[in-house]
């Protein structure tokens, strides 16, 4: 048991440095199991399997005349992204949040390859917003290993450079004698740890001062693939031990001695709710409450709410539910999910809504002169994030700075709307980081930290850890708007393909609701929201292409849309992908055939560097793999009755950052009762570089099971201007009963990284309607697809 204290302690020192920094108490009783029972059982194996091996001794040269040794606790900071310290441990600093994606394992393996640390040597550092850090953080959209793929290499090139030339110094040789291995830096006449380096920087002048400019650090020469060591190689990774131990300190489980909690009362609408009266007769009535607080929000996050102060969670709760609110009614009460879709209809049959993307030459004269058009609609129903940890936050003032204690996604973003709330310049508002328990998008929107900072504004400054309630969680997210896709082609039955295409895309837009500076520019200088559109604007040469995004301007109206995990590529390959196997259905042809003779890569589609390389080729690549791993066609043959196979290709996340993937799904359908059960997926993806190979299955295998999620189960409905699922007694997730087989191929090259957390999720659902066509004969053009739609389609006889 002691070592496995010790080892938890070791891995996430960051962690318990900032909080003794800060004089944050984490409470572990509900990790009590992991710490006794389960801790002690397990303790030998872990202790073993995550030490540190011990190195020989290495005898160092004697110090030049004169030279003397820097302070112990000295660091060699070559660049703001990692540190050196006198005992050879190297500290990577990472501001992307970590939910569960191993995120801080792949991204220090990156800085740690280039500079050839010992991988034993290397801990990770979740750093709080610093100004030097400034406008980099953001963790979503794919973007984390990316976004830091050049950035890290130089960086870890940078502190390879120094250390060489400081060691060559100290052993009286050249840089261009030396090798580095392992955190070891080898001459002619001995070797050094990159330790004892640093521990002998002969005076300030030397290594502990040195810096490159950015000019000098793009001119390094990096590594080739074949010299990689940690990239792509199984290593441990760095952030389970604490996850395993209990150590891993989340925000719900921060605390301060003087603190008190608040639970808010939530008004029936995200917006326009004003406060009419407040009785509290019955709270006073609880134990450990001391009173409620009526909101003033500048920033209009938070509009009508009413939070509750008490001395503990459970009191803050119960004191919450007896609390009686009376308020301004709102138009957003009248909305239900009908009046979205009629708005959605009504805005896809006006030719002046929304914003091109794409409007090629020849679309009309295409669809006029066409032998046949075909048209289809595709829909979505709203879903929430649901994530484990419900969002909270904790805020204080202390020391003149707000302090926001919390996880979260985006804080570049939210930190502007906490300085104005705090009624203060920026740099007094500071957040510290910590674990995410889930994030999918929901926490890309620190819209939840308003309200605890404006409680503990209204305390004077006192500690107020803020906590939703799973219903109050759930009525608060920012959830994936529904959506409403209509596509249409001229099809050309001589040579058994598409003329032209037009594709609409209508939903709620949650840039525009959360980030509008974030939002693209179409056709005609006309705004849209890029993360309401991605994967509709793919790679197939469908000849003439239009494409239109439009704002579901009753839906921002009515709720707050948000990113939620693969964000509108979670909804556009549904119908995109769904459309074609329909259309190669009418114009008799297989669907993998069908595809691969549209992936031809030209014009548009032809890809660039360096993030495209290949193009509409990548895509057709993955796609014959899919092929030839299930044996289509000839798989279709072999399978049960009313049991099917369907298949789908996409490129999530970003045209300009594709992760090109081809899925496919085995499905039985029950016609007796409806019943659909998915027995296997088929994933196979080229993301180019595979940084962290574990990481990146897991990645994959979580967002396919999301994706299977959404299209069988989850889903709630917009009633009164809200979800009507609160709780998991009326939103149903996939539970692990329903888990499929999942088998993952990576393509293996060598090209730049691309993103891995939300690709999984793009192809599953067409696929899985795919499949439902093939095991049943009827198409479902709504998700999620459930067993009654399966016997409605029956009756129908669609």
């Amino acid at each position: 048991m002691a070592k496995l204290s010790q080892l938890a302690r070791e891995t996430d020192r960051a962690f318990h440095q900032k909080n003794t920094a800060h004089k944050v108490r984490a409470s572990f009783s509900r990790r009590t199991f992991l710490l006794t029972g389960f801790g002690s059982a397990m303790g030998a194996g872990l202790a073993f399997g995550f030490a540190r091996q011990a190195r020989a001794g290495i005898v160092l040269p004697p110090l030049p005349a004169g030279a003397q040794l820097p302070a112990a606790d000295t660091l060699f900071e070559p660049t703001i992204w990692c540190t050196i310290a006198p005992d050879g441990e190297v500290t990577v600093n990472i501001v992307r949040a970590e939910m569960g994606q191993h995120v801080g394992t792949a991204l220090a393996r990156i800085i740690a390859d280039e500079m050839d640390a010992d991988w034993n040597r290397v801990r990770i550092d979740y750093v709080n917003t610093e100004k030097r850090f400034a406008g980099q953080y953001v963790t979503g959209g794919s973007w984390s290993v990316w976004a830091t793929w050049d950035l890290f290499r130089q960086a870890g090139a940078a502190a390879r450079y120094l250390l060489v030339q400081e060691a060559a110094r100290l052993l009286g040789t050249t840089p261009e004698a030396c090798r580095v291995n392992d955190g070891i830096v080898v001459g002619p006449n001995g070797s050094l740890t990159f330790g004892q380096i640093v521990s002998h920087a002969a005076d300030n002048a030397t290594l502990l001062k040195k810096s490159l400019t950015p000019q000098e650090m793009a001119a390094l020469p990096l590594k080739t693939p074949q010299q990689r060591t940690l990239i792509g190689r199984p290593v441990a990774a760095l952030d389970i031990p604490p996850k395993v131990t209990g150590h891993a300190v989340y925000g719900c489980d921060v605390h301060f001695d003087d603190m008190v909690y608040a639970r808010p009362k939530l008004p029936p609408t995200r917006y326009g709710a004003r406060v009419r009266r407040v009785d509290d007769s019955q709270s006073r009535k609880v134990p450990g409450y001391e009173r409620f607080i009526v909101l003033d929000d500048p920033t209009n996050e938070v509009q009508g709410w009413v939070v509750v102060i008490a001395k503990s969670w459970p009191a803050a709760k119960l004191a919450t539910d007896l609390l009686k609110v009376e308020w301004t009614p709102t138009p957003a009460q009248e909305v239900s999910e009908a009046d979205l879709l009629v708005r959605a209809r009504k805005l896809h049959e006006d030719p002046r809504s929304g914003t091109n993307i794409y409007d090629d030459p020849g679309v009309g004269k295409a669809f006029d002169t066409a032998e046949e058009t075909f048209s289809q609609t595709y829909t979505t129903a709203p879903v929430a994030h649901f994530t484990l940890e419900p969002v909270n936050a904790t805020a204080r003032l202390h020391e003149g700075i707000w302090e926001i204690h919390t996880g979260n996604q985006w804080q570049s973003l939210i930190l502007p709307t906490l300085a104005k709330a705090a009624g203060v310049p920026q740099d007094q508002v500071r957040m510290i980081t910590y674990y995410l328990g889930g994030g999918f998008g929901r926490r890309l929107n620190g819209d939840y930290a308003v309200p605890a900072l404006l409680a503990s504004k209204a305390l004077g400054g006192r500690p107020v850890k803020l906590m939703l309630a799973r219903n109050d969680d759930m009525a608060f997210d920012s959830i994936r708007s529904p959506s409403f896709q209509s596509i249409s082609c001229a099809l050309d039955y001589q040579n058994k393909g598409i003329r032209a295409m037009r594709y609409d895309v209508v939903a709620g837009w949650p840039t525009l609701a959360a980030a509008p500076a974030f939002m693209a520019e179409g056709m005609g200088g006309k705004k849209y929201d890029p993360f309401a559109l991605s994967g509709a604007d793919h790679w197939y040469d469908v000849g003439p292409f239009h494409l239109r995004a439009i704002c579901n301007d009753l839906a921002n109206q009515t709720f707050r849309p948000g990113w939620l995990r693969a964000v509108s590529a979670g909804w556009t390959p549904w119908a995109l992908e769904s459309y074609i196997d329909e259309a190669a259905d009418q114009l008799d042809q297989d669907p993998v055939a069908f595809r691969l003779a549209m992936l031809d890569g030209k014009g548009r589609n032809a890809g660039s560097a360096p993030n495209a390389i290949g193009g509409a080729h990548r895509q057709a690549a993955v796609l014959q793999r899919l092929a030839e791993l299930i044996n289509w066609p000839d798989v279709q043959d072999t399978l049960p009755s009313d049991t099917g196979i369907g298949i789908a290709t996409t490129f999530g996340q970003e045209r300009n950052m594709p992760t090109w993937t081809a899925g496919a799904a085995q499905v039985h359908v029950n016609q007796t009762t409806g019943q659909i059960t998915c027995q296997k997926i088929w994933l196979v993806v080229d993301a180019g570089t595979i940084v962290d190979p574990d990481g990146a299955r897991a990645q994959i295998e979580g967002g396919a099971l999301w994706g299977l999620s959404m299209a069988l189960f989850e889903g709630t409905e917009i009633v009164h201007g809200t979800i009507a699922a609160r709780n998991l007694n009326n939103y149903t997730p996939l539970r692990m009963g329903d888990d499929p087989e999942i088998e993952i191929v990576f393509m293996d090259n060598t090209y730049k990284p691309m993103g891995l957390g939300e690709p999984g999720v793009t192809v599953v659902a067409p696929a899985i309607g795919n499949a439902i066509y093939n095991a049943s004969g009827f198409r479902l053009r709504h998700l999620p697809m459930r067993p009654q739609d399966i016997l409605t389609a029956q009756k129908q006889g669609a």
